[in-house]
């Protein structure tokens, strides 16, 4: 089997995925009222819902108590 290629994130995920729906979000705005605008639009939500989740994953009072 190849290796597996490993990168060497500079930015956090909860940046990327934003970073990700806003992209989705000017794409959609760019584009007529129908399928394929709501197709982005709902992308969008899906990878802020992430980004949150996230965020709440990573919270102090979720942490293992040592």
């Amino acid at each position: 089997m190849g290796e597996r290629r490993r990168v060497k994130q500079t930015r956090s995920l909860e940046e990327r995925i934003a970073e990700q729906a806003n992209k989705l979000k000017e794409r959609a705005s760019r584009l007529p009222a129908g399928a394929e605008r709501e197709g982005l639009l709902k992308r969008a939500r899906l990878a802020e819902i992430g980004s949150h989740l996230t965020d709440w994953l990573a919270s102090p009072g979720l942490q293992r108590r040592k």
